[in-house]
């Protein structure tokens, strides 16, 4: 079976200011799933990280068992799979909730350039 891939996004219109998210889910290259969101209030850092929530949990109710990430947030992804240090209580709760969700599907995190992220356009909808 192929591995999904999960493109994730999150931005702020200021920072702090209102976020937006967005989720791409592609099984074999094709787009299975989309979605932007707004989910209130925050910096960059936290609306990547809420990104990451959605397509986490997203996977968890399609029932996929092994997952890909792709992010183009470097913290979000070196916090996440390379034990980067996080100096942020608020973003320490955050990791908190992604580990919560990684007990129910197995996640690789990688980095991609913003230009290769399918899930930008809809984070900026979501704003």
């Amino acid at each position: 079976m192929t591995i999904p891939i999960i493109f994730t996004d999150g931005g702020c219109s200021g920072n702090p200011g209102p976020m937006g998210i967005g989720v791409v889910v592609t099984v074999d290259g094709e787009v299975v799933d989309r979605l932007s969101e707004r989910p209130g209030e925050g910096t960059n850092n936290i609306a990547e990280y809420m990104g990451i929530i959605r397509g986490l949990e997203l996977a968890i109710e399609k029932g996929y068992e092994e997952i890909v990430i792709k992010s183009d947030s470097q913290l979000c992804v070196g916090q996440l799979s390379r034990g980067w240090k996080i100096n942020q209580e608020h973003l320490r709760e955050l990791v908190k909730k992604v580990k919560k969700l990684e007990e129910k599907v197995r996640v690789t995190y990688i980095h991609i350039p913003r230009a290769e992220n399918l899930a930008d356009e809809h984070s900026n909808m979501g704003l």
